[in-house]
Parts: C-alpha cells; structure tokens; sequence
C-alpha cells in the first residue's frame, strides 16, 4: 500500500475534510498548505499527484494521534523517516485507542481472522524473537474494517 493511499482511506473513513487534514498535521507541529494535501489525496494517475513520504504520513498519523488523545507533556515524539505497516498499525491502534479486542473485531468485520498471538507479533519489537512483519494485505483489512465499522452500507 503507499502512503496516499493510506491518507485516501483515512479521510474517507472518518469524513476527514481538507481543513481537517491540515489541522491534524498541525497538531504534530508541521504546517501544511491545502494544495499539499489536494496533491497527496489525488489519483496515481493525475498530473497533479504527488507522492506522500514516509515521513509526512508518519507525522499525519502522530498528529491524529495527539488529536484523539491528546498531546503527551514534554517534547513530542519525532516523526520516523522510514515507515513500515507495523509502524502505521501501531500508530493507528494508539490514535483510536484500540485494545486487541477490538482490533480482532475490526479486522473479523472485513474477513480477516486472526489469533491474539499473531496480532501481538505486529506490535513487538523488530530485535523480538516472536517479532512478525505486517503485509499489506492486514493493513488492507485493517483500514477496511475501519470503514465498515465507521461507515456501515
């Protein structure tokens, strides 16, 4: 998945207007223009696409992070140059306040079954034994799941 894809999703899922993605990336201390986040919201295929970088999305998603719940005291986390899907479901989890549960539940609404123990594979540390990488098609799922649960047919 790339990460306007990612950002695609996220806005349609929760009805995140422009202003909205503008202020969410103020919340992680980065100002961006309405024609930044037009550009990153567009087709692959429209002359006026352009690419999100892992780390524009990594600081999107920790500016939804503060907006959901709230800022941390102290300086605020750095925003990861290189982002992966365990990466973006961690963060994802974090903003909406997601136990395990409720992301098995999640991820059952778009067809994808899965054990406490796999998914907590996603969430450990890459140096961890019991450490497993999250493929594009449990993110997929995720992000699907998110949207039937927020924006049921």
């Amino acid at each position: 998945m790339t990460n306007n894809d990612i950002l695609r999703r996220l806005r349609y899922t929760f009805d995140f207007n422009d202003s909205k993605m503008m202020r969410l990336f103020s919340q992680a201390d980065q100002q961006v223009t309405r024609a930044q986040v037009s550009a990153w919201l567009k087709k692959d295929d429209d002359p006026g696409y352009q690419a999100c970088r892992d780390i524009e999305l990594a600081i999107f998603l920790n500016g939804m992070i503060n907006e959901m719940r709230g800022k941390r005291e102290g300086p605020q986390p750095e925003p990861e140059k290189r982002l992966n899907n365990n990466i973006i479901f961690r963060k994802l989890k974090i903003a909406l306040n997601l136990q395990s549960d409720a992301v098995l539940d999640v991820l059952a609404l778009a067809g994808q079954r899965m054990s406490q123990h796999e998914l907590s594979a996603f969430f450990r540390k890459p140096e961890h034994k019991h450490y497993r990488l999250c493929k594009d098609q449990v993110l997929r799922n995720f992000l699907k799941g998110l949207q039937l649960k927020n924006k049921p047919a």
